[in-house]
């Protein structure tokens, strides 16, 4: 069984990382170079500077470091991501529960409410150059997010009876009548146009590669272990 999750979450992890950097490469990364250039000053919001006033693109070398630093925290991340989702199909296998590829999609989708979209409603994903409330508290509050709305989801697809789905919706909806740390006011140098357009792509994106590996990590757990 340990061999059995290692090798479908390492195998799903990979192919995963790689989906997720075509589609970050595609969709992100070009909506994160343009808010940087908000964050330098070469282009200035409701300012005199526009596209015009880039100062030059930056060296080919420094692209390929960084893309290549995109795909090895890329494939680091997921592959995390997936090992914990296997870790959840031995623990479902064992309560009688059979997972394959159609619902190792939905369990994807459930990873992807837990980790981006349930904490995205109190900490929006963020351009460069956006000032926030203290780094410590946000991280706290996303992680406390991340684990009661996984817990919740939890409640609801496996607890038993109406106590279980009280449960579940009081630690989905706890961290969000608390409330994510914010400022009294807002700060930026770069179009709220442009935030809202990179924010809907961080989270569609986000939800692709979670239900790609879950239908990924689902196929490989519903293959007949090797012997």
């Amino acid at each position: 069984m340990t061999k059995h999750v290692l090798t479908g979450g390492l195998i799903a992890g990979l192919v995963a990382g790689l989906f997720a950097v075509l589609l970050q490469l595609t969709f992100v990364v070009p909506l994160l170079l343009e808010g940087e250039l908000y964050e330098s000053g070469d282009r200035v919001h409701f300012g005199t500077g526009g596209p015009e006033s880039i100062a030059g693109a930056p060296a080919i070398d420094g692209e390929m470091m960084r893309h290549a630093g995109t795909l090895a925290m890329s494939l680091v991340s997921w592959i995390g991501f997936a090992l914990l989702l296997v870790v959840g199909f031995a623990l479902a296998a064992r309560a009688g529960h059979s997972v394959d590829a159609r619902k190792g999609a939905i369990w994807g989708l459930a990873g992807f409410i837990a980790v981006a979209l349930a904490p995205a409603m109190g900490l929006a994903p963020e351009l460069p150059g956006t000032i926030a409330a203290e780094l410590g508290a946000r991280q706290i509050w996303w992680s406390a997010t991340v684990v009661l709305t996984a817990g919740g989801l939890a409640a609801f697809a496996f607890g038993k009876g109406p106590v279980a789905v009280f449960a579940g919706a009081v630690a989905i909806a706890l961290p969000h009548i608390v409330g994510a740390p914010t400022l009294d006011t807002y700060f930026g140098v770069s179009p709220p146009e442009l935030s809202a357009h990179f924010a809907a792509r961080v989270l569609a994106v986000s939800a692709a590669i979670w239900v790609f590996l879950g239908a990924v990590a689902g196929w490989l757990w519903a293959r007949p272990a090797p012997a």
